[in-house]
């Protein structure tokens, strides 16, 4: 059977929850478990099965999006992560700022197979194998 083209159907933030995606594409929320605890109340049972927010986000009822944007709770919470992300983005008072002051425009990139940024986020090296001479 040839399958000519696939649909994937993606809930949609509203506005008032819209940098959910945003946070959730930023590896900032590996170390930030009050961001986390979003998901958690918004559907603790796929959070469980998934334990990844960008995944989520693509899984999640879109009806359970809708209650918790209209839930003064969650928006609180919700509220308080992203002036938490908007600091620590924004920060000059990191460690690079301090000893490197003339290099802030520089980009740097770190890339390892051997070691996995979070548990969540699968990695796909193949390892060293042995070899015998």
């Amino acid at each position: 059977m040839y399958i000519f083209n696939k649909i994937t159907v993606v809930p949609q933030l509203p506005d008032s929850i819209k940098r959910l995606n945003e946070i959730a594409n930023n590896l900032w929320w590996s170390w930030n478990t009050e961001f986390l605890r979003l998901f958690q109340m918004m559907d603790i049972d796929l959070w469980e099965q998934t334990k990844n927010p960008i995944k989520f986000l693509k899984l999640v009822a879109q009806e359970k999006i809708e209650a918790m944007s209209q839930n003064s709770k969650f928006l609180e919470e919700y509220n308080q992560n992203v002036k938490n992300f908007d600091n620590y983005m924004k920060s000059n008072d990191t460690w690079f700022d301090k000893n490197y002051p003339n290099n802030k425009n520089d980009l740097i990139a770190y890339f390892s197979a051997e070691y996995g940024l979070d548990e969540t986020i699968p990695i796909y090296s193949g390892g060293l194998r042995n070899f015998v001479w």
